[in-house]
């Protein structure tokens, strides 16, 4: 991967950091309305799918931030994303009146979903710790 592909990877990977990052600090503050929000989806075990869904939105934010085992966490951010969408999302079960919003949330989620499936592909260049590991 060339300089300029290098630079393009790091800021894609900054952009979906800034999705994935605030969302779980915002859960961290505010675990207990999250926790009932939840609870309100069916989800079961609702704590322990909270405390993962932190993991995975700020452990996974800071590992693409870095660059560190980029590949597998873009994996696991996307298969996160793909339960998130059909979870939250589900615009085919929504009311008439809040279909619209679920809708583009939910094929929101299915284009990050491609963009963390190409990051997985490419890898995160040589402006990351795996691409230090690399050129060792």
């Amino acid at each position: 991967m060339n300089t300029y592909q290098s630079a393009l990877n790091f800021i894609g990977r900054l952009l979906i950091v800034a999705l994935f990052l605030p969302a779980g600090l915002g859960k961290i503050s505010g675990f207990e309305g999250t926790l009932g929000y939840f609870a309100s989806l069916g989800i079961p075990a609702p704590v322990f799918a909270l405390v993962a869904t932190i993991v995975i939105e700020v452990v996974g934010s800071i590992a693409l931030l870095v660059g560190f085992q980029t590949r597998l966490v873009a994996i696991i951010m996307a298969a996160f994303t793909l339960l998130a969408a059909v979870t939250g999302h589900a615009f085919w079960a929504a009311p008439a009146d809040a279909a619209f919003i679920a809708q583009l949330l939910f094929f929101k989620n299915i284009a990050v979903m491609g963009g963390l499936l190409v990051l997985a592909s490419a890898g995160a260049g040589s402006f990351s710790i795996d691409g230090r590991k690399a050129a060792q």
